[in-house]
């Protein structure tokens, strides 16, 4: 049985980073229409969403540089400023699903993550599983975890979505965000890249736009090669979801020209 498709809605897709806690509303309105739609013309559609914190979580966590580690008095209070921060924003996005049709669950990360100098070790599975079953989307976003070596740390939402990825085997994971795809030296999208690609296009590869403490487009696509290299089915596609319609068709067929396609060589 293929595993449900994992869906990211960028922070810089759905608030605006250049700022302090602004979402975007009218862009979290269209795309939680468009999944909604993309569930409603397949029922059977297995999805699991997560979110980046966007101009939410990651102030607070540059602040306080929580994703180096939590030790002090004051360390620990911007440990919990970082989780409300990004709780705040994840009850936005909960809200626009529901009210567009999606019957969408919170699973909060820190509520289960264990991680050991920042990499995760341990999280609930079970509730995300059960929600599948019930045709429930579980919604999942970067967030702060208890660390055995750092005290504390962040988990961003793609090492939430690689861990679960590992336990649910989805054939797709989709990143949408605003840019296009990984964009080439012409400023277009390259249309694949696989890890034996990357040397020739890694210069190629910016940073993040407004602040970001959980790496840019050159990390997140490193991230991601790693990821196919364990899990050679596995196929990434990085698109705008910016243009209407897209993240819909892209729901629909995952193999829907768009974007790039980090995918295994063989």
């Amino acid at each position: 049985m293929t595993g449900p498709l994992f869906l990211k809605l960028g922070g810089s897709l759905i608030t605006d980073k250049t700022g302090i806690e602004v979402v975007r509303e009218d862009v979290l309105r269209r795309v939680a229409s468009e999944i909604a739609l993309a569930k409603e013309n397949d029922p059977e559609l297995a999805l699991i969403v997560g979110h980046g914190s966007g101009s939410f979580g990651h102030v607070a966590a540059a602040k306080y540089d929580t994703r180096s580690g939590v030790s002090s008095e004051d360390d620990w209070r911007g440990f919990a400023e970082v989780s409300d921060a990004a709780a705040r924003l994840n009850r936005l996005v909960v809200q626009a699903l529901l009210e567009a049709g999606v019957s969408a669950i919170t699973i909060q990360p820190s509520g289960s993550a264990v991680c050991d100098m920042g990499r995760i070790v341990s999280m609930a599975v079970e509730p995300v599983r059960q929600a599948l079953e019930a045709g429930i989307v579980p919604v999942v976003y970067g967030d702060v975890a208890f660390d055995l070596g750092l005290g504390g740390t962040i988990i961003s939402t793609e090492e939430i979505l690689i861990f679960l990825a590992a336990e649910l085997d989805p054939p797709w994971l989709l990143l949408a965000g605003e840019t296009a795809g990984v964009l080439g030296p012409d400023k277009e999208p390259l249309s694949s890249i696989t890890p034996s690609s990357l040397p020739e296009i890694a210069h190629y590869l910016g940073g993040s736009r407004g602040t970001d403490v959980t790496g840019g487009m050159a990390g997140k696509v490193q991230v991601m090669l790693n990821l196919i290299s364990a899990l050679p089915a596995l196929q990434v596609r990085i698109f705008s979801g910016l243009q209407p319609g897209l993240l819909y068709s892209v729901l629909q067929n995952p193999a829907t020209p768009a974007g790039t396609v980090l995918r295994h060589p063989g």
